[in-house]
């Protein structure tokens, strides 16, 4: 067995972030263009000149700032917004009829770059608070409230609140999914060890208990045991939990997931390389034939994947146990192999008793989880389906359908 770790990583933050930076790059290059376009009416232009042009070496120096929410630091956030409400405070001095015409001021539109920072970096509280200095400092410019100026800075308090409030959803959004894959690859971690477990150790221990007690004396003793340890181990495989997988929180990526997955690279008989390669069915379900069990089968080679091919061959074998225990050692199975363009199907007919109505619900409840798991979990596994028909007197029928697209992904 080779492990192997496959990391998810979910996150609505980063494009956020991307955005924000382009953002701030366009808005800087409008305001020097409109300074550009209205210097005439500007009676200290140099001061305009000055703070522009610390304003483009800013914005351009700090890019990697706003790359991510680790880069964005609290100190670069205080530091971005003080460059805002300094432009702001500075526009009167550059252009005196500022506050009589309600024209833009000096950093224009690219003061709510500075506020969407803080509400990508800290929700919809941070931005509220970036948006209420930045409404103090226009009323600073203006000399007192207009109609204008409480316009723009309304617009610019709702939307940065909402995109914070919208960053804060996604990020719980997030660790959700983040946890509902976690518990999902643990389920199917357990369901894999306890089809592992099933089709080896509790198999040879109720074996020994029905030898034990068929031979009697100290054997039956040691059956007793075998029988006790199998009822032992079934309660824990049906409630024990498998940590599969786990979850981190990375800031420059969002909720990170990492599953570890288990393959099999002694993959032999099989053909190609990596995940391409694929073997004969045929001659996995070949041992299984015998005095007692007829196998069926086309005359051309059957190609699946060698995961999807083991797994299927399995579910087969873990059919053929089932006709051995409850059917006797007398009972004849057929095993039947259907190579069809779309799909694979493999039928396992057995002439036993068959099985009583609700026998398997039964089963279950007592951790014998031989078709829930072994069977129909494993044809879950691989994107297929598993049909039992039994009617007591005619023997059990079980159809295992393995679809060709979904067993090549």
């Amino acid at each position: 067995m080779a492990r192997r770790e496959r990391v998810v990583r979910m996150s609505v933050e980063l494009p956020l972030w991307r955005a924000l930076t382009a953002y701030r790059v366009l808005t800087m290059g409008y305001a020097v263009l409109l300074f550009v376009f209205t210097r005439h009416r500007f009676e200290h232009p140099w001061v305009a000149i000055g703070y522009l042009a610390f304003l483009a070496v800013w914005t351009l120096a700090t890019l990697s700032k706003v790359a991510n929410a680790a880069a964005c630091t609290k100190r670069f956030l205080v530091a971005d917004l003080t460059v805002a409400l300094t432009g702001i405070i500075l526009t009167p001095l550059a252009d005196q009829q500022a506050q009589q015409i309600d024209g833009p001021t000096l950093p224009s539109i690219w003061t709510a770059g500075a506020v969407l920072a803080y509400a990508i970096k800290g929700g919809w509280r941070w931005a509220g608070f970036a948006s209420s200095l930045v409404a103090v400092a226009n009323i600073i410019e203006r000399g007192e409230p207009s109609r204008d100026t409480f316009h723009n800075v309304l617009l610019v308090w709702v939307a940065s609140i909402a995109i914070g409030y919208v960053v804060e959803v996604a990020r719980a959004s997030e660790r959700t999914l983040a946890r509902a894959l976690e518990i999902e690859a643990a389920t199917r971690e357990r369901e894999r060890l306890a089809r592992d477990i099933h089709d080896s150790v509790l198999q040879v221990l109720a074996m020994v208990q029905r030898r034990g007690t068929a031979i009697g004396g100290e054997a039956a003793e040691l059956g007793r045991m075998a029988g006790e340890q199998e009822v032992a181990l079934r309660n824990l495989v049906v409630g024990g939990l498998v940590p599969a997988s786990r979850v981190s929180e990375d800031e420059t990526q969002g909720a990170v997931v990492r599953i570890v997955d288990e393959s099999d690279e002694s993959d032999e008989g099989g053909s190609g390389t990596g995940g391409s390669r694929t073997c004969d069915l045929r001659s996995l379900l070949a041992p299984h034939a015998g005095c007692r069990v007829t196998l069926s089968e086309p005359g051309a080679p059957v190609l699946l994947p060698v995961p999807v091919a083991k797994e299927l061959a399995s579910a087969v074998g873990a059919a053929l146990d089932n006709v051995r225990r409850h059917a006797g050692d007398g009972a004849q199975a057929w095993i039947l192999v259907e190579d069809w363009p779309h799909e694979v199907i493999v039928t396992v007919r057995d002439d036993g008793p068959g099985i009583p109505e609700g026998r398997l619900a039964q089963a279950e409840g007592e951790g014998r989880l031989g078709v829930a798991l072994s069977i129909r979990g494993r044809l879950r596994d691989i994107g297929g389906t598993a049909e039992l028909v039994s009617v007591p007197g005619q023997g059990t029928e079980v159809e295992l359908k393995v679809p060709r697209g979904k067993a090549e992904r």
